[in-house]
């Protein structure tokens, strides 16, 4: 009779495709892509609704895109592009390195969370600066409008100097 070799036990996992687990999380790359189009739709003054109305979505799939809780198809990113007038490239635009490295297959879903609280911290991210670059090109003035862009950079200037002597004490 045949010697039957013994054969150890490998444990197969199936390969996933596209999307992440469940419980994974959004993707970083959506959250970027999401909180593109919100900064975008909120510099041209656009809620929510407006956007879901233009899209014929609700405002609540509008909130699910913008913080990258569902993902954004090609043909509406190309949709959203055309209300909000960028180009589709913009939503990948200033991208982080390590976000962009981010594929399914190298994605360490242990680290979600701290690209989400790093989105948080963000300046660029903040509803405060967002109003306060639309109100500054509100003005008019170009010259104004100038004059503000050189105040703002000297005040910045002037508490950067005086953190630097604080520390020096």
């Amino acid at each position: 009779m045949a010697e039957v070799a013994e054969v150890a036990e490998v444990q197969v996992t199936p390969a996933r495709r596209g999307r992440r687990g469940r419980r994974a999380g959004p993707h970083p790359v959506d959250i970027h892509v999401g909180s593109r189009v919100r900064m975008r739709r909120t510099l041209l003054g656009m809620s929510q609704e407006k956007l879901g109305d233009a899209l014929a979505l609700t405002f609540q799939q509008v909130q699910k895109y913008e913080r990258g809780a569902n993902r954004v198809g090609a043909s509406r990113l190309f949709e959203i592009s055309q209300i909000l007038d960028v180009p589709v490239s913009f939503f990948f635009e200033e991208m982080s390195p390590e976000t962009a490295a981010l594929t399914p297959h190298s994605v360490d879903t242990t680290g979600v969370p701290e690209l989400s609280e790093a989105y948080e911290r963000d300046p660029l991210a903040k509803r405060e600066t967002l109003e306060l670059v639309r109100a500054y090109y509100r003005i008019g003035d170009p010259r104004v409008r100038k004059r503000m862009f050189e105040l703002t950079k000297a005040v910045a200037s002037s508490s950067d100097a005086n953190s630097d002597a604080n520390s020096d004490v």
